[in-house]
């Protein structure tokens, strides 16, 4: 039992590197009822996200029928992959050529919030700073030597690492500070619904059986009263 007990506390330290190696996360605090952020996530996916990483496991029509798009104008206008709204959201970048270009393929993103935290994530699309010793120039202070290029680095600007760990302000990007933080929010949300679509409904459900529940003890427990009134 007690090797056991150690056995756990040994791995705690594992699991806090995957969540976020150790580095502060900031709260990204999503709202999965907020239909126009999760479309803004959307867009932002399909313009910056889907040419590598893909959500194979996350139907077009899914989608749309859960952001309140219609399938007519998301077949129109939120399919740049894909011939049928039935189709999974996936791109055509071989993963073997993938693996030569950035170390590794690029990881399909459908399940990247429940296996990180919409915090990781939040947090990980804000900590890039220049690395002129890094293949495409910048390192990330929550995922240490990634190996992929700032493909936000447009909007968010540059940022820079001084010798204690400390992120600079971005400078020279398209957006403000308060503008790029939604933007990476608004990405995140739409990250964490479409790693449980039906989260909300699930919660919804489970409010209703704790009530049910609540509801059947007490009628449960005035039964059981009758029951034994005559005996006692």
């Amino acid at each position: 039992m007690k090797k056991l007990i150690l056995a756990i506390f040994a791995l705690v330290p594992m699991f806090a590197f995957a969540a976020g190696g150790g580095a502060h996360l900031d709260k990204a605090g999503n709202d999965l009822t907020d239909k126009e952020s999760l479309k803004r996530g959307f867009e932002s996916y399909l313009n910056y996200c889907l040419g590598c990483h893909q959500l194979q496991y996350q139907r077009y029509n899914r989608t749309f029928t859960d952001l309140g798009i219609s399938e007519e104008e998301g077949i129109a206008n939120w399919m740049p992959t894909g011939e049928k709204s039935g189709d999974h959201i996936t791109n055509t970048m071989p993963a073997k050529e993938a693996a030569a270009w950035f170390g590794s393929a690029p990881p399909d993103l459908t399940l990247e919030a429940r296996l990180r935290s919409p915090d990781y994530i939040y947090t990980y699309l804000r900590s890039f700073y220049v690395d002129a010793n890094r293949p495409f120039g910048v390192n990330n202070k929550v995922f240490k030597d990634v190996g992929m290029p700032h493909v936000l680095q447009n909007l968010q600007g540059v940022r820079t690492m001084d010798e204690h760990g400390n992120l600079s302000e971005a400078t020279g990007g398209s957006m403000t500070a308060e503008e790029y933080d939604t933007f990476a929010r608004d990405l995140t949300n739409f990250l964490e619904y479409t790693g449980e679509p039906s989260k909300l409904e699930r919660e919804a459900m489970g409010y209703k059986v704790i009530g049910f529940l609540i509801i059947f003890f007490i009628f449960s427990y005035f039964l059981k009263k009758e029951y034994w009134r005559d005996i006692h």
